[in-house]
């Protein structure tokens, strides 16, 4: 009797191990899914949640002797006269031979839902022959929208993050002492309108328009919903309709389907840039199978002239200089042809085209072969 309750209890503890053993596996299959996956929020934008470009003219005063230089006809002059007219100051033409002054384009970007009277930061940067803006203060400058209409306004002392410091002989740069920022410099005036709230729908665009993450990523807001609201509209646009439990809060259908993860599809995609010999490969670049051979001939030529001179006491003879040439080829006779199977993998692509020694530039001309040859599944991009 003893003996058939331990039986039963070995058996009874079996079945408890592999449910365990299932619900631990699917907790570590999840979690890789997870890690692989990507946020919404990452992957693509809101329409109307966007940044708008600010840009505008102004002067940049109190600079110690680096200020732009006033010769006859200079925008800076022109403009150092027109903005002490507006304050009642009639100046002449000889009287303007200061350096303390400088013009500069002030440039900021102005956040989506920013209101009237908050404050952005701004980037002050050098127009004429300044040397550098190290103590200078901005003066009231209008920061202009691509529509000509005023949202800001700047002012302030600019912080330059650089130097330049020197005498005759030597001059000593640091950084870029031309450029200069304003953090909380401009004051937003006029508010750009955007009413989030009466949306019916919600377009989302995608960063890297696809079709296949397009999809993926109405599934996974239906799911999300428990409805068909969302469908692509192209590859690089979704369109959600504010479901009846979201009406009056589409914030709070925004903040839960940025937060949901799918897993991005990648085209395979070679890209070159020609000028810095970068290549980037994705990681569904694969290749058929193809062998690659990579030599170059050097050829070597050596100068070493001698001097020939007649032996002591000659009576005939001079000194003359007599050529030495030293000509070596080297054709590349260690380096062997690679073959490279079908199917294989980002990694045993890179290998093998290492094992042939080569460098950058050389891997740039053997893929464009590859490429060209149609053993290479993949799309070469060239910047």
């Amino acid at each position: 009797m003893v003996e058939l309750i331990k039986k039963n209890q070995t058996r009874t503890t079996g079945r408890h191990i592999w449910p365990i053993a299932i619900a631990c596996g699917l907790l570590i299959f999840g979690s890789a899914i997870s890690n692989a996956s990507s946020r919404i929020k990452d992957i693509a934008t809101f329409e109307g949640v966007r940044e708008n470009m600010l840009v505008g003219y102004g002067l940049v005063v109190g600079l110690n002797g680096t200020g732009d230089s006033l010769q006859d006809g200079h925008f800076t002059k022109q403009s150092l006269m027109a903005m002490l007219e507006r304050l009642g100051v009639k100046p002449t033409q000889d009287g303007l031979d200061s350096e303390n002054v400088a013009a500069v384009m002030v440039t900021a970007t102005l956040q989506a839902f920013a209101r009237q009277g908050s404050k952005i930061d701004v980037t002050v940067s050098a127009l004429g022959d300044s040397k550098s803006l190290l103590g200078g203060t901005l003066l009231v400058t209008p920061l202009l929208g691509a529509d000509g209409a005023v949202y800001a306004v700047s002012q302030g002392q600019v912080a330059v993050g650089g130097f330049t410091a020197g005498g005759q002989g030597e001059t000593v740069t640091k950084g870029v002492p031309t450029s200069a920022r304003i953090a909380n410099g401009a004051i937003v005036e006029k508010e750009i309108k955007f009413d989030l709230a009466s949306l019916k729908k919600v377009h989302i665009s995608l960063r890297n328009p696809d079709f296949t993450t397009a999809r993926r990523m109405a599934q996974a807001v239906n799911a999300f919903l428990g409805t068909n609201v969302a469908r692509p509209k192209d590859p690089g646009t979704l369109v959600v309709e504010i479901p009846h439990d979201y009406k009056e809060n589409v914030v709070g259908l925004i903040t839960d389907i940025e937060q949901l993860r799918i897993e991005p599809d990648q085209l395979a995609r070679i890209i070159i840039d020609e000028q810095s010999g970068t290549i980037v490969m994705g990681d569904n670049v694969k290749i058929s199978t193809v062998a690659i051979a990579q030599g170059s001939l050097t050829i070597r030529v050596t100068e070493t002239p001698q001097v020939s001179q007649p032996g002591p006491f000659a009576e005939v003879g001079e000194t003359e200089t007599v050529p030495r040439t030293d000509v070596q080829a080297d054709e590349d006779s260690d380096k062997k042809m690679t073959v490279v199977n079908s199917g294989v993998t980002l990694q045993d692509l890179v290998n093998g085209l290492n094992s042939l020694g080569i460098g950058p530039r050389d891997l740039i001309t053997i893929l464009q072969a590859v490429k060209a040859s149609g053993a290479l599944q993949a799309e070469i991009s060239v910047m």
